[in-house]
């Protein structure tokens, strides 16, 4: 039969049905695609969102006061920030180190364990050049370094070890001293190559050099900051307002009442090594100052105030020209400042 004879509504209904049927499909449900991500048993992840919060704060603080000890030390313009904190397998560590490298050995007293100090090349000799005397840009030759040169950046690892020991004071105790060098990383044996070990990064940046200093410290070292059996001290208020305020007034009379060192000292002065071989006892030693020369005045070691020496009656005193912004590592030994 052909279309000619149909009537029209049949000839368009199924047009119709098509258009309905394409109409009722429902729409496809969008697939969700779930991120999976590989457990590793060797080496499970330690380091929570909290745990790195924390690792972060120290390690900042860490490199504010060793910038401004370096400062101080080489008599130049450092800059340190803490690049990122990250957890890897003391064989990873290894194999991302340079050749010849520049690390110290930190025995961690009481643990029997042993972390790294990594000095990058250009940073280790640069603090050669300076604890030497060099100014201008420093000589970065490609080797590794010699006897005498590791004698003078251990200055600057000691001083690093002992920062590391006070940030994590408060959360474990680490008394940490420098007990060796490598300069090849095949031959560290610091940790088992599959120790898992807790590496902090700090960026330097010399005027236009920039290097790094690499932290390493094992985690069986560290196992009561991350099970969460640290010994920090945390101090809650006892007792009722009346009580805890007679508690202050004692605390404060004992503050006010200790007694600090105080001692005052003339700027430090240039001698030839002629000039100390001829001192003897009776001799004049001449300083080159004026007598208006300023002195320093320490508290408990610590260098707060600059004055103008005098005398008041029959005692020698000193009028205080100006307070000093406190130097937590400007600090010489009380006992020989005394007044």
């Amino acid at each position: 039969m052909s279309d000619e004879n149909l009537p029209e509504s049949e000839i368009e209904a199924p047009e119709i049905r098509e258009d309905l049927e394409e109409q009722e499909q429902p729409e496809p449900t969008p697939v969700v695609q779930v991120g999976v991500h590989r457990y590793d048993f060797r080496r499970p992840e330690r380091i929570s969102k909290d745990r790195k919060r924390s690792l972060q704060a120290m390690y900042e603080l860490l490199a504010k006061g060793l910038e401004s000890w370096l400062t101080g030390r080489v008599q130049d313009q450092i800059e340190l920030r803490l690049d990122r904190v990250e957890q890897l397998t003391f064989g990873e560590l290894i194999t991302s180190l340079p050749s010849p490298c520049a690390s110290y050995i930190v025995d961690v007293s009481g643990s029997g364990q042993q972390g790294l100090i990594e000095f990058g090349h250009e940073f280790a000799y640069y603090c050669v050049d300076r604890l030497l005397g060099g100014v201008g840009k420093p000589v970065i030759p490609d080797r590794s370094l010699t006897a005498i040169e590791r004698e003078l950046v251990q200055i600057v690892a000691e001083r690093v070890a002992h920062r590391l020991s006070d940030v994590w004071r408060d959360y474990v105790s680490l008394e940490m001293t420098v007990a060796g060098f490598e300069s090849i990383p095949e031959m560290l044996q610091a940790a088992n190559r599959e120790d898992p070990v807790l590496l902090a990064y700090l960026e330097v940046k010399m005027g236009e050099l920039a290097s790094t200093i690499l932290l390493c410290l094992p985690f069986a070292a560290l196992e009561k900051f991350f099970t969460g059996t640290s010994n920090r001290r945390h101090q809650v208020a006892q007792g009722t307002p009346e009580e805890r305020r007679a508690e202050r007034g004692h605390l404060e009379d004992s503050v006010r009442a200790a007694k600090l060192v105080l001692g005052a000292r003339l700027p430090e002065i240039a001698l030839s090594i002629k000039e100390l071989r001829d001192l003897e006892v009776g001799g004049l030693l001449t300083t080159g100052l004026s007598l208006d020369t300023e002195l320093h005045v320490y508290v408990s070691g610590q260098r707060r105030f600059t004055a103008q020496p005098g005398r008041s009656g029959k005692r020698l005193a000193v009028r205080i020209n100006e307070l000093l912004k406190p130097e937590p590592d400007d600090i010489i030994d009380p006992e020989r400042e005394r007044i």
